[in-house]
């Protein structure tokens, strides 16, 4: 089947030939004829990589009037990145199109030049929940025509605490509008969405819910966790022509290890939420015209990636959650190109592996680390090929190949190419030289252990309450705030799971939240200087402990009350010395 027999416009058509799409893929080729022909809410699920945007973005582009300069379709993505990618996607689709105007909205720039992008007479408008949400309050976008929403990575939206955000800007559109749900795993509160938002919905799976991408091989070396890094440049260097994505768990070792690979001489560049905007989009910019060759990344700041030709993902840390392993994966192994996803995986860690495993259904073959020996065979002849496969610039050498020739006389075939590959390869064999063994020994008791470590994940939640500390913050519902934003908030500057977060309780100027006690400092170092919708809040610790998950009493309301003047002064300078002592005592 080919586009132009799916029924789309002509100048769609010509936009679609300029970026050479010909056939579409299985999830556009399902979706795409159901969308047009009926007014119908849809599921979509299908893997990274697949085609989502065009599989909602071509029939939402058919439906728009762009004769009509108001709001009529919105688009609702987890992270700016994606965002921003889905808008120029929509751009270039519409490129023919008179009149179409896609507005983009998201955290991190001019809120302003955002609102006056969408009062030009935007009829598509691409937002993160947030910043959407921000401006509806202050009366700066209108969504009471709109007559498609997409919600677009509906898993991750969820993961990073949305749904509260979710809830407010639908409740905004008509009752008459159509949803259409696209995601790449199916998890419960997905399928709450659904039920609450759409009526009967066509649902269209490509691939098996909550399944890996078949081309993609899996892949886990078992190290020390100190060997870490040294595995990691191993295997790099076993992949001469990778072309990859290295997740880490925080944006703090994110920074760390791509400064540690620059450093070392590989073409690295980190991308995580400490960098402004600009930093990220120039970051992004190098790695898709392929100036940089390895891209470090937290999980949230890679959902906006969006390139075809990645040959490697490598799990430096295992996500905290087996769903963002996918996600993680589907970078690669795009456009029906193979891939290969790697994880460094530590002994204690092969409970994860199993769980992956089970929840993807898939196969992660255990493989060795390669010696020094492998390493330099396979640089040495990736060598070999490039010098095989350069273009030789005939006119510019030829004045120098006299004085080469004379200064080679003397030296056979043979010989040349000995000093040459030497001359280019010699610094490999000297790095390697006796180079040890980084794989770890993992007993069968470990390998074979099948808790997914589920338990684990949710203990944070359900300690008692000696284990949490408390935290105060200047700012409640009446900036917007809601617990998920909190949530949010807290992991993303943090860098701590979801699962550590206790009970969360908001007020209208104030808000209180419980975090395990071991992560107190990283909590009180990570959110300074916090914002929320552009504007700074204070966060100390709380002296009175508020405890885990459980419900308050009847007289919680009193309690709270005297809590919010028994704030610790630990926050303060004396705190950060104390944080100190108490890292140097470590």
């Amino acid at each position: 089947m080919t586009f132009k027999e799916l029924g789309l416009r002509e100048e769609v058509l010509k936009a679609l030939n300029d970026l050479g799409f010909e056939n579409p893929t299985p999830i556009q080729e399902e979706s795409i004829p159901q969308l047009l022909s009926e007014e119908r809410d849809l599921v979509g699920l299908a893997q990274t990589g697949t085609g989502k945007t065009a599989a909602f973005g071509l029939p939402l582009i058919e439906k728009v009037d762009f004769n009509k300069n108001y709001v009529q379709a919105l688009v609702i993505a987890p992270t700016r990145e994606l965002g921003i990618q889905i808008a120029e996607d929509f751009k270039k689709f519409t490129k023919y199109i008179k009149g179409a105007s896609i507005a983009t909205i998201y955290g991190g720039a001019s809120i302003e030049n955002q609102a006056r992008e969408v009062k030009r007479g935007a009829q598509v408008v691409v937002a993160t929940p947030g910043r959407l949400n921000d401006m509806i309050r202050r009366n700066m976008v209108k969504l009471n025509q709109v007559n498609i929403v997409v919600l677009d990575e509906a898993d991750e939206m969820l993961n990073m605490g949305f749904k509260e955000d979710i809830d407010t800007i639908l409740s905004q559109t008509p009752n008459h509008k159509n949803v259409w749900l696209f995601s790449a795993t199916m998890p419960k509160e997905v399928a709450r969405i659904a039920s609450t938002y759409m009526e009967s919905p066509i649902e269209v799976t490509v691939g098996t819910k909550n399944a890996a991408n078949k081309d993609i091989h899996h892949v886990y070396y078992t190290i020390n966790d100190r060997n870490r890094y040294q595995a990691l440049k191993r295997l790099l260097d076993f992949h001469p022509d990778i072309y990859g994505l290295v997740f880490c768990r925080t944006k703090r070792l994110t920074q760390e290890i791509a400064d540690k690979l620059m450093k070392d001489g590989y073409s690295a560049a980190p991308l995580h939420g400490d960098l402004s905007q600009s930093q990220r989009d120039h970051a992004m910019k190098k790695f898709r015209d392929k100036t940089v060759q390895i891209l470090v990344a937290t999980d949230v700041a890679a959902r906006g990636i969006d390139v075809d030709s990645i040959t490697h993902v490598i799990h430096y840390n295992l996500p905290e959650e087996v769903e963002n392993y996918n996600h993680r994966s589907g970078r690669t192994g795009r456009a029906g190109k193979k891939g290969q996803s790697i994880s460094l995986v530590t002994g204690k860690e092969m409970n994860r592996v199993k769980a992956i495993e089970r929840v993807t259904k898939l196969k992660v073959e255990h493989a060795q680390i390669p010696s020094g020996k492998e390493v330099c065979e396979k640089q040495l002849f990736a060598l070999i090929d490039n010098v095989k496969n350069v273009d030789v610039k005939e006119e510019e050498i030829e004045r120098f190949l006299p004085s080469i020739f004379e200064q080679l006389e003397g030296l056979t075939k043979e010989e040349v190419i000995k000093k040459f590959v030497s001359a280019e390869f010699n610094h490999f064999l000297e790095y390697y030289d006796g180079s040890r063994d980084l794989n770890s020994t993992v007993s069968d008791r470990d390998r074979n252990r099948s808790d997914d470590g589920g338990r684990d994940r949710n203990r944070g939640r359900n300690r008692s309450d000696d284990s949490k500390q408390r935290f105060h913050i200047t700012a409640g519902t009446e900036d917007g705030l809601n617990k998920g934003a909190i949530l949010r908030i807290v992991c993303q500057n943090a860098d701590i799971s979801s699962n550590e977060v206790g009970r969360i309780d908001l007020f209208r100027e104030f808000s209180f939240f419980d975090v395990d006690k071991k992560h107190a400092d990283r909590v009180l170092e990570g959110m300074k200087g916090a914002e929320f919708n552009d504007k700074p809040f204070k966060i100390q610790l709380a002296k009175s402990n508020g405890g885990g998950g459980g419900r308050s009493s009847k007289g919680g309301g009193k309690r709270r009350r005297r809590e919010r003047s028994s704030f610790s002064s630990s926050n303060s300078s004396d705190g950060g010395r104390n944080r100190d002592s108490r890292r140097r005592r470590r």
